[in-house]
This record gives C-alpha cells, sequence and structure tokens, in this order.
C-alpha cells in the first residue's frame, strides 16, 4: 500500500513543478504565502494557464477521491468484521474509533479542498482568505489530529473540558 501510495504521489505531484517550467512570468515573484504553493505561481504566469488549472484540480479531486473511496472501502471491511464477531461493548467502540478517524479526515480535507477552489474560481476573494486558509491546511491537521483522537479517551476528556470551561 505504501508503494502504490509513492506511485500515486509521483505520477500526480511530479509533473507539477515541470509543468510551471514551461510559463512566461510578468508578474512580481511575491508569493503570499510562506511556503509555494501550486496556484499561487500559476497567478504569477502571463501564459495561459487553464489546462494547468483543469490538471491540478483534477490531481487534487483525484487524490482526494481515490483516498476517500478506499478509506470508505476499508471502513465497510472493519465494520463488517467487527460487526460479525464482536460484543455490543466492542461493536460501540469500534464506532467510536471510525468516527474519530472520519473526524481527523475531514480536518485534514476540508481546508486543503478549499484552499484549492478558492484559488482557482475565487477570482474576487480576499487575499487574507487564501492565506487563512493555506495556513489552516497546513497547520490544522496535525494540530488537532491529537485532540481529536485524545477526545476518546474519557480521563483526557474530563482534562480538556475543564481547560475550556475555566
Amino acid at each position: 500500500m505504501g508503494l502504490v501510495s509513492m506511485l500515486r504521489a509521483m505520477v500526480l505531484i511530479l509533473p507539477l513543478p515541470f509543468l510551471l517550467k514551461w510559463f512566461r512570468y510578468c508578474h512580481a515573484n511575491v508569493l503570499s504565502h510562506s511556503y509555494c504553493l501550486y496556484q499561487e505561481v500559476m497567478k504569477m504566469a502571463c501564459s495561459d494557464i487553464t489546462v494547468h488549472s483543469i490538471y491540478g484540480l483534477f490531481t487534487k479531486l483525484f487524490q482526494m477521491g481515490l483516498d476517500s473511496l478506499l478509506i470508505f472501502l476499508s471502513y465497510v471491511m472493519i465494520l463488517k468484521t467487527v460487526l460479525s464477531i464482536a460484543s455490543h461493548e466492542e461493536c460501540l467502540r469500534a464506532l467510536n474509533t471510525c468516527v474519530s478517524h472520519l473526524c481527523a479526515l475531514l480536518l485534514f480535507y476540508t481546508p486543503e479542498i478549499s484552499l484549492s477552489v478558492i484559488h482557482r474560481f475565487g477570482k474576487g476573494s480576499s487575499p487574507l482568505l487564501q492565506i487563512l486558509l493555506g495556513y489552516m491546511a497546513l497547520l490544522l491537521p496535525p494540530l488537532m489530529n491529537p485532540i481529536v483522537y485524545s477526545v476518546r479517551c474519557k480521563h483526557l476528556r474530563v482534562r480538556i473540558i475543564r481547560v475550556f470551561i475555566k
């Protein structure tokens, strides 16, 4: 699975820098993000970027769609196995774990998809919104992932609630 994942990333993402090389750039070479974002570099080009924009959106949606499909299929297999052999309490624990995983996935995909769509179709959107979504896509998943999984633990959940109630 790891090899397939690496191969998929190389096939879809590796062409992007080479595609950017063919552009003619005439705008200021100032990026609004602190990291190099493909959509941001495309906006600096004077050439027609329609094909590249569609390719970038296709790769993003294909990656996330394929990931979502594979994750869905794995959850179906897990739930089918758990529900057929486990007790009622174990089924609830398995469902609780699946819900935590799905929340973590939503935290990962939502800002990334939003950023990609806004960069391509939100011509009149605020640059501040684009920067904010860029940082959310970069920082939100690793920051929120431990919180999502720690909420499942009763002892940690009580302590987190106490912090926010004070």
